[in-house]
């Protein structure tokens, strides 16, 4: 049973700025020992967001995987899939993580599965839209629902 969904608003349209406090959303989670899934929206975002975890602090170490096919290493307390990939499927089927980062313009499947939801909107209209369509689906399903519009010093 999902605890909450939070939809944090970012005043950048900048990808950069999105996938990177993705990753401070992740290394939270983990720190919490935590089992966290980042929903990309491209498999070149899901790239960008692989490579980005190693570097975007030089004193962080989130370990993680790329799951962009069934064969990927589900265990890791990081997986980042795409939702038209195999793994997607995969981990619809195995146990719930803990935290699912949305970084995708889509609802996740089965949004009830997940203990919290993390949704990264910035301010690419496309996006805001797409956004705004989820925050109405979650609220049609009962639930709750919190919203931080964050500043351009974002912090997770």
């Amino acid at each position: 049973m999902t605890e909450r969904v939070d939809f944090y608003v970012l005043k950048s349209a900048a990808t950069a700025q999105r996938l990177s406090f993705a990753c401070r959303l992740a290394e939270k989670a983990y720190l919490r020992d935590w089992s966290v899934l980042v929903l990309a929206a491209t498999a070149a975002d899901a790239r960008l967001l692989d490579e980005l975890l190693w570097t975007f602090d030089e004193r962080s170490f989130v370990p993680h995987q790329l799951c962009l096919d069934a064969a990927a290493d589900a265990a890791a307390p990081v997986c980042i899939v795409v939702p038209s990939s195999g793994a997607a499927a995969a981990h619809a089927a195995g146990p719930a993580p803990g935290l699912l980062v949305n970084l995708s313009e889509q609802l996740p499947a089965d949004p009830h599965r997940f203990a919290r939801i993390a949704e990264i909107v910035d301010a690419d209209e496309g996006r805001r839209r797409s956004g705004r369509e989820r925050f109405k689906a979650y609220r049609e399903l009962q639930i709750p629902l919190e919203t931080h519009q964050l500043d351009a010093s974002v912090d997770a």
